[in-house]
């Protein structure tokens, strides 16, 4: 028997949307561990705000929102606004009653800008990895250190010379119609008017030149987290200076393995390496040029486990650029983009230990 299309324009139930998440959803182990950070968060998130005036937007809820656009790829604040205002899996993760009104998005992104002047991202990132540091899952002698390129949001076309000097005015100033053709252009002379700390700058030989940023991370290699990240100004040097400095920030008080692809083989990084007791697990050069990786490395057979596992990170840097928004960047600035960096590595390592702690029952 067919049933009835009824139209109902009204709608009162005695569920709370706790009811309505399944107890074996994704989000629930993610929630908890969420929450685990944010009980340890709460004394730093207090200095953020004064003592009396208007209540804002809670701090706990706002992280928990920005966590839910960079998990489900929500690629603005409006949309998720949006999506806050009618899902009620959403509702339920960030901490809202079926009733409680959904925050205005610029009031949002303004609440959002004290938490990047407190670096809470970057102590959020830490206490992510302290849980997974408690559970077992991090590695303390074996890493992977990489670099990939963050698209800026801004157009080449914004790439101007800095004196500003001999342009005439533009037919459209909305989409000027502008022909590089037979113009040498380069971050020395040109910057860029839209984003002026993103550089021009690209990968390889043969590829298109892009205005972005360059991230940078340091993975452990016994699961595959993150263990620290960097955004910084794309130069040639950046990815063997950040990866020198993201090294460093273990301590080098105990000997650790250090691998890499062949973009890092050079005598320079490969000897500051051992100067840091870091053994180089770097690729080598096999043509072109001589490798600073000899038979004392390459021997050992955890050269060749580092060679295998290295390629994790490049599932890492998949992950962020594909779901976490970090294939085209939506902030302006090294600041922001390298908060929002971290924060999506934060993401990154709530998903992967979610999965491993449920393979592990």
């Amino acid at each position: 028997m067919r049933g009835d299309d009824r139209q109902q324009s009204g709608m009162f139930s005695y569920l709370s949307p706790e009811a309505r998440v399944p107890q074996d959803h994704p989000l629930r182990a993610i929630r908890s561990m969420v929450d685990a950070a944010l009980v340890e968060l709460s004394p730093r998130l207090e200095g953020l705000y004064a003592r009396v005036g208007r209540p804002s937007i809670a701090p706990e809820k706002l992280l928990r929102a920005l966590l839910l656009q960079v998990l489900y790829t929500v690629r603005s604040e409006r949309l998720l606004m949006e999506e806050l205002d009618y899902n009620l899996l959403f509702r339920w993760f960030v901490g809202l009653s079926m009733d409680d009104a959904v925050w205005d998005p610029t009031v949002f992104t303004k609440n959002r800008e004290r938490l990047l002047a407190g670096e809470i991202a970057q102590a959020f990132f830490e206490q992510v990895l302290a849980q997974g540091r408690e559970r077992g899952l991090l590695s303390d002698e074996h890493f992977t250190v990489d670099g990939t390129l963050i698209e800026a949001w801004a157009g080449v076309k914004s790439f101007k010379k800095k004196s500003g000097a001999g342009s005439p005015p533009p037919d459209d100033p909305g989409n000027p119609t502008v022909n590089f053709h037979g113009q040498k252009r380069s971050n020395k002379t040109h910057a860029s008017t839209t984003d002026p700390d993103s550089r021009l700058y690209r990968k390889g030989h043969s590829r298109e030149a892009k205005l972005c940023y360059l991230g940078h991370l340091l993975m452990e290699n016994r699961h595959g987290l993150v263990q620290d990240s960097w955004v910084t100004q794309a130069t040639g040097f950046a990815e063997r200076e950040a990866a020198l400095t993201l090294v460093g920030s273990l301590g080098g008080a105990a000997r650790v393995t250090v691998g890499a692809d062949k973009g890092f083989d050079t005598r320079d990084f490969v000897h500051n390496l051992r100067q840091m007791n870091a053994t180089p697990h770097v690729a080598q050069h096999t043509t072109g040029r001589r490798s600073a990786i000899d038979g004392r490395t390459t021997r050992h057979a955890g050269y060749a486990e580092s060679q295998r596992k290295r390629k994790r990170i490049e599932e890492v840097f998949g992950w962020l650029k594909t779901v976490g928004l970090m294939r085209k960047t939506r902030h302006r600035g090294v600041a922001r983009v390298g908060w929002m960096f971290t924060f999506a590595a934060a993401a990154y390592n709530l998903v992967r230990m979610r999965t491993l702690l449920a393979d592990t029952g």
